[in-house]
Parts: C-alpha cells; sequence; structure tokens
C-alpha cells in the first residue's frame, strides 16, 4: 500500500557488514529514527547475510529503529554465470579492492529502495560508502547524478546521503566502538553460514579490526 508522506524516517540501506551497521548505530545514538533497508538479490552470500542483519538490528533494538523492510531484486539474469551467483572463483583475500565491483551495484540496489521512499513520502535515503572507496559510483558525482535523474517528476523526492564520505575504515570503525559487530557480516564465500576467513572481504573484515585494536570475534570457518 502507497501512504502519505513520512519524512520522520531515514531511510538506511543495511547490508549487514560492519560499514552500514555502523551507519545504523550511529544514527541511533544520535537519536535519528532509521528506516533500514534490505535488497534481496540471490547473490550467494545473501542466505547468510540477511539472518546477520536481522539478528544485529534486533540486538540494537529501540524506538527509533523501525522493522527492517525486505525488497526484492533478483539478479540472476543479470549476473548469470558470475562468481557472485555460483559462489565459484571468489576473489581471495590477496586480491584488490577492484576485484569484487559488480557493474551497476549501487543502482540496482538504490534504485529499489529510492522508489519506495518515494511512494511512502521518506525524504532521505542514506548509504555507507567510504570516502576511500575506488568505485566510481560509491562517490559524490554519481550520487548527486544518481539523485537528480531518479527524482524527476516525481511527487515526492529523495535526497541521497553519503554520511561517511569523508571517513576512512579506521573512523568508521571508531564510531562503531560500542556497537556488536562480531553480529555482522561481511563475507562473499560464506561456508555453513559462517565467514570463510579466506575471501577479500573476510580479510577485509579482520583488518578492520587490527586498525581499531580490537578483537575480532567473527567465528570463521578457516
Amino acid at each position: 500500500m502507497i501512504s502519505g508522506p513520512n519524512t520522520s524516517a531515514l531511510g538506511v540501506m543495511a547490508s549487514g557488514g560492519l560499514d552500514s551497521c555502523i551507519l545504523i548505530g550511529d544514527l541511533l545514538r544520535n537519536e535519528k529514527a532509521v528506516q533500514p533497508f534490505y535488497i534481496r538479490t540471490n547473490l550467494s552470500w545473501q542466505n547468510a547475510e540477511l539472518p546477520a542483519l536481522q539478528n544485529f538490528l534486533s540486538a540494537i533494538k529501540c524506538e527509533s529503529l523501525r522493522p527492517l523492510i525486505l525488497l526484492d531484486l533478483p539478479l540472476n539474469d543479470l549476473y548469470a554465470g558470475h562468481w557472485s551467483l555460483t559462489g565459484r572463483n571468489t576473489p581471495g583475500a590477496d586480491s584488490p579492492d577492484e576485484a569484487v565491483f559488480l557493474p551497476g551495484r549501487n543502482a540496482l540496489l538504490l534504485i529499489k529502495a529510492a522508489i519506495y521512499c518515494q511512494l511512502h513520502g521518506i525524504a532521505q535515503l542514506a548509504i555507507a560508502p567510504l570516502g576511500t572507496s575506488p568505485f566510481e559510483d560509491a562517490g559524490p558525482q554519481f550520487f548527486r547524478e544518481f539523485q537528480a535523474a531518479m527524482n524527476r517528476g516525481v511527487a515526492h523526492q529523495v535526497e541521497l546521503l553519503r554520511p561517511f564520505g569523508q571517513l576512512n575504515k579506521r573512523q568508521v570503525m571508531e564510531l562503531g566502538e560500542s556497537l556488536p559487530l562480531e553480529l555482522t557480516f561481511s563475507c562473499i564465500h560464506p561456508i555453513r553460514g559462517l565467514h570463510c576467513g579466506r575471501c577479500n572481504k573476510c580479510a577485509e573484515r579482520q583488518h578492520a579490526f587490527e586498525l581499531v585494536g580490537r578483537p575480532d570475534r567473527t567465528q570463521y570457518a578457516a
């Protein structure tokens, strides 16, 4: 059902990873009402990622945190044969960040949540890329142009926010100091629901905890 304006809540794209979960926690700490979104795309790690996100949100539950909204955008046809669907030849721990780039990913995820926000009067939608991201579709120019394009001819416009757009990983991890980050999920090749400990994202996760000298209580399969 399409409802009227609901500008009291700030929409947040939630992946279950460190950055987006820290963003939610930081907004709640600053007394913002948060409406999290998760987009189910059928990528190989989502069967482990979504339950982790739900556990994290349950752990930080408060009056200002709205129930998670699940939206579906299956990418089986678009990414057919890609490692993100098959789970084969997943980029390893020693691979560069560019190895995990998924074409059009931010545009695909944003458009689904942004249209929901437009239809339900949610005025702002935040996503958690860092200022150190090497990907152009995580930068300020992409967000300005994407926002302008999607807001043409609609009754309720949505502002896209990058709250961590000037921060690096250490700074973001410091914002999450009091959060149960062991409940977050960052792996792209999970094994029996656990972080594999060997992929590009697991290596990034381990390094993030090292940056702030925080024990990594993540359960790794390896």
